[in-house]
């Protein structure tokens, strides 16, 4: 990290008191540091402290009250090669959730143009509030990278999931960030997530349970190393919002069929998470169908095969990753795809795996390759399988290239 420019965000919770810490071992791997404390913040940790040990100003008004000089908020959310907020309460996650702007860290954090990490610290029960919860996922779909609280001992004698990771945790974590941060920085990736919906009326349509959030955490992922990424999404409730990504909503197959196809040519990676809807009405009624009848038959017709068109269109540079959700001989299946759609790998899960599939927070993955290597994965919170998969991806393109 030497040479890396943080601007450390200070909020008012006990967990300040290991700040200290944090920024002696940030100064040891030649980081330069400056702060920014809440008002609060200072009851925990002084700001004569933390400027001795940044060797810089510390921040916590807009202006000096005893020369009058204004504190740019402006220049500050510029000045960063990453905004690392810790301890974060509840207080300032909600306000960063929701575009409040009362204090300078507020107020620079909306101004920021690096990336943004967070390490939440709070009591074990407003860690688990649903508000807390919402106001989390809130800030991840921003783009702001959240570095989950750890279970252990609370200040206030409980013992839960609350305190905020070690200080020999985050700077790993930045280490590994800064490592990263370029590792796709030349390339595009073509992402399909969410399901397709095929018409049968105005109101009504064939689709299934996917909500996309597995497509949507391995774009997060990818912008992370600094991937330019084309997300092509069915419908869902996801929420992405970065400056090198570009999102295409589509409804059914032959949407995504037609954009897939007017970006695949220019990607140099596909991850193709969609669960597109195997069969579609043959005919869309233009009006809504009444219900006469006991019985109603709807002929279904085969919607493209949009991985096998990309696998077909794909060119010796390009790697194309697919996904197989199965209910049975999920292996077996798996393999059969690989081949016929001219993957490179996939990546296989079952619904026999419980908090696997659709609709959850978590996953559970095996990854097949050309040469049928079978990685096996742990449930885990979509998020980390994220991680896996474009850690796969990164390790197994260097050597595609050569």
């Amino acid at each position: 990290m030497k040479g890396k420019r943080i601007l450390l965000g200070i909020s008012g919770g006990i967990a300040a008191y290991k700040i200290a810490f944090l920024i002696r071992l940030l100064k040891k791997q030649g980081a330069e540091v400056k702060c920014i404390m809440t008002p609060a913040s200072s009851d925990f940790i002084t700001p004569l402290t933390v400027a001795t040990l940044t060797e810089n100003p510390v921040y916590i008004d807009f202006w000096n009250k005893q020369n009058g000089q204004w504190t740019n908020h402006v220049d500050l959310g510029m000045w960063p090669d990453v905004f690392l907020i810790a301890p974060l309460t509840a207080n300032t996650l909600s306000k960063l959730a929701n575009g409040f702007c009362d204090n300078l860290l507020t107020a620079t954090y909306l101004s920021a143009k690096c990336p943004v990490v967070v390490s939440p610290a709070m009591d074990l029960d407003m860690y688990a509030h649903k508000s807390t919860e919402i106001n989390l996922d809130k800030l991840a779909s921003f783009g702001v990278k959240v570095l989950p609280a750890e279970f252990g001992e609370l200040a206030s004698g409980l013992v839960g999931k609350g305190r905020m990771i070690e200080p020999e945790k985050i700077v790993e974590f930045l280490q590994c960030f800064f490592e990263k941060q370029h590792q796709f920085s030349s390339k595009q990736v073509l992402i399909t997530a969410g399901p397709t919906y095929e018409y049968i009326d105005p109101v009504r349509f064939i689709g299934n349970f996917s909500s996309g959030k597995m497509g949507y955490e391995i774009a997060k992922e990818f912008l992370d190393r600094g991937a330019k990424v084309v997300l092509i999404s069915g419908p869902t409730n996801e929420i992405l919002i970065h400056p090198n990504l570009k999102i295409l909503n589509v409804t059914t197959a032959l949407d995504m069929l037609e954009k897939v196809q007017a970006n695949w040519n220019d990607s140099d990676i596909g991850v193709f998470s969609a669960a597109v809807a195997d069969y579609r009405p043959e005919v869309k009624e233009q009006v809504k169908i009444k219900k006469n009848e006991d019985s109603l038959s709807i002929k279904l017709i085969k919607n493209p095969d949009i991985l096998f068109w990309a696998g077909k269109n794909k060119k010796t540079n390009q790697y194309l990753v697919g996904f197989a959700l199965e209910t049975n001989d999920a292996l077996e299946y798996g393999r059969k795809k690989l081949k016929s759609k001219n993957l490179d790998a996939i990546i296989i899960n079952s619904l026999q795996d419980k908090g696997a599939g659709f609709a959850t927070n978590t996953n559970k993955i095996s990854i097949l390759d050309k040469e049928e290597n079978l990685s096996e994965y742990t449930l885990k919170p979509k998020s980390e399988v994220a991680l896996d998969v474009v850690n796969f991806v990164a390790e197994e393109y260097s050597k595609f290239l050569f």
